[in-house]
């Protein structure tokens, strides 16, 4: 009878500390945050502005959703992609994007350690497949082009001559084999700071980037940070870079921001 007693109060005083997140009104941006300077902020508390020592640009913003998380954050995608403009064909031997390959490989290691915690990678086989790798490869006998497809459990990637669709559990990468162009994605469900120990997963993470060094807007490097319950308001980190950048260090100083706020 003890231990049930011993067990049952642990059980209470440990989902007393599971609080969820209290986000706050305003944002929390402090002067400095890393390779981060604040350069201004709106008197609302509603964003701020830091630079990074290579030049790049980082807005910090709280916004509000419409519809929903996913929705809203596509919309901010196609205004960062019309603002980057479209590759130009670069010809042949094209390099790829800057720190593109760097940007996907990190991207995915985060989301798989953190699938240790919160499961955001769904290993269920696809059933797609019927429980079977499936991997096809043909060649165009016109064109030359070689067609591959690929599905795995957790992993699909389907190739068209320099062309390349990789989907890796809630990541996407697109790259372009006509020019130096890659776009990632990602979008996860996450449990708010606070609730590690609920069903529900009421939070979002999500990251954007679209990099290139032939985008005819004149930037090198486009993308997003996201964080927050999926209701709203989230707060999102948009980066803008002019320079020919991997942003390694600016990464992790932009995500604590971000968390931070958002929450998760």
């Amino acid at each position: 009878m003890k231990t049930l007693l011993l067990l049952a109060a642990s059980a209470l005083a440990l989902t007393a500390c599971q609080r969820p997140a209290t986000l706050k009104a305003k944002l929390e941006c402090p002067p400095t945050e890393g390779s981060l300077t604040r350069v201004s902020a709106a008197a609302d508390g509603q964003s701020c502005v830091y630079r990074e020592s290579d030049g790049a640009q980082i807005t910090l913003t709280r916004m509000p959703v419409k519809g929903d998380a996913v929705a809203t954050l596509a919309t901010l995608e196609a205004e960062l992609k019309t603002l980057g403009g479209s590759p130009v064909a670069s010809g042949a031997d094209t390099a790829a994007a800057p720190g593109a390959a760097a940007e996907a490989a990190r991207v995915v290691a985060e989301a798989r350690a953190d699938a240790k915690i919160d499961a955001a990678i769904d290993p269920a086989v696809d059933e797609a497949v019927e429980g079977r790798p499936r991997i096809q490869a043909k060649v165009d006998t016109e064109t030359g082009e070689e067609h591959t497809q690929v599905d795995l459990p957790g992993l699909h990637i389907k190739a068209e001559g320099d062309k390349a669709n990789v989907q890796v559990g809630p990541i996407h990468i697109k790259a372009d084999g006509d020019s130096s162009t890659a776009t990632i994605k990602m979008y996860r469900d996450v449990r708010m700071r606070g609730e590690a120990l609920s069903r529900e997963k009421r939070g979002l993470r999500a990251t954007f980037i679209y990099a290139g060094d032939d985008l005819t807007g004149g930037y090198k490097y486009l993308g997003y940070e996201a964080s927050g319950p999926k209701k709203g308001p989230i707060v999102v980190a948009v980066v803008k870079s002019t320079a020919n950048s991997r942003h390694d260090d600016m990464y992790d100083d932009v995500k604590t921001l971000v968390r931070r706020n958002g929450g998760t």
